[in-house]
């Protein structure tokens, strides 16, 4: 009986029970790295110079002719099924999709499962640095430009309850870690699973979850520009990483060829 649990428990945790509390322990250290720098900028110095910094991204989009953001949102419209169906996407895709997907990779491909928590843990670092140099308003603080707050109107949750404020950074808009994670899970996944159609909704879920950042007011282009830019950055890092330490590479038959 104890030969078959140890074999069981071997197929589930590949590495064993300390291998997963380490695992968890990294995320756990990322995410309070995330709380110290939020609390820099969660005064209001940090709040004024946010949403200087989001102006700022507006002037810019708009010298450059891609200021779209509320036109999109109003084409989905800021209420209505489809305004629910991105705003229910968005509370979802950063954390239960990715802690969905980082459970699927470590109990069913584990021997790629490092090479993707590597990406996270360097896009996470990149991020604070944006977080803490650049804080940014999201645009549906500005509804003088029409924007409105999808997310709080479908939940019933205003963003600057304590509901809201105690879990995430409102003024962390640059870089669009929404984008980053959904690179970072979705090419992965569509390279490793076998099934034509979940490979090619992998591969669309990031044009996806850019798609739902806009529409709900949450992120402008150029937040989801830096995130794709993050997560690539990323990539590049876990990759010289898996030449250092080849257990943590990236292994499937699409990655070879």
């Amino acid at each position: 009986m104890r030969a078959r649990i140890q074999t069981r428990l071997g197929r589930l945790l590949p590495h064993g029970p300390v291998d997963v509390l380490v695992q968890v322990a990294l995320m756990w250290a990322t995410y309070m790295a995330y709380r110290v720098v939020r609390g820099w900028i969660d005064d209001p110095q940090g709040a004024a110079a946010a949403f200087q910094n989001a102006r700022a991204i507006i002037d810019i989009e708009r010298s450059l002719g891609i200021f779209v953001e509320p036109h999109l949102q109003r084409l989905i419209g800021p209420t209505g099924i489809a305004a629910d169906a991105a705003s229910w996407i968005y509370l979802n895709a950063q954390v239960t999709v990715t802690l969905g997907a980082f459970a699927y990779l470590y109990l069913r491909h584990n021997h790629s499962f490092y090479f993707v928590r590597n990406m996270f843990i360097v896009s996470w670092l990149i991020a604070l640095v944006g977080y803490a140099l650049l804080p940014t308003a999201p645009p549906r603080f500005f509804p003088e430009w029409g924007f409105v707050d999808s997310v709080a109107d479908f939940t019933g949750v205003q963003p600057d309850s304590l509901a809201a404020t105690a879990l995430f950074n409102p003024y962390a808009a640059v870089p669009s870690m929404h984008v980053a994670f959904a690179m970072m899970i979705g090419v992965p996944l569509a390279m490793l699973t076998r099934h034509r159609v979940v490979r090619r909704f992998w591969a669309c879920y990031p044009v996806l979850v850019s798609l739902v950042i806009v529409v709900t007011g949450n992120h402008f282009i150029i937040d989801a520009v830096l995130g794709a830019l993050t997560a690539l950055a990323a990539a590049s890092a876990a990759v010289w990483l898996a030449r250092a330490h080849p257990a943590w590479g990236f292994r499937s038959e699409l990655a070879r060829a």
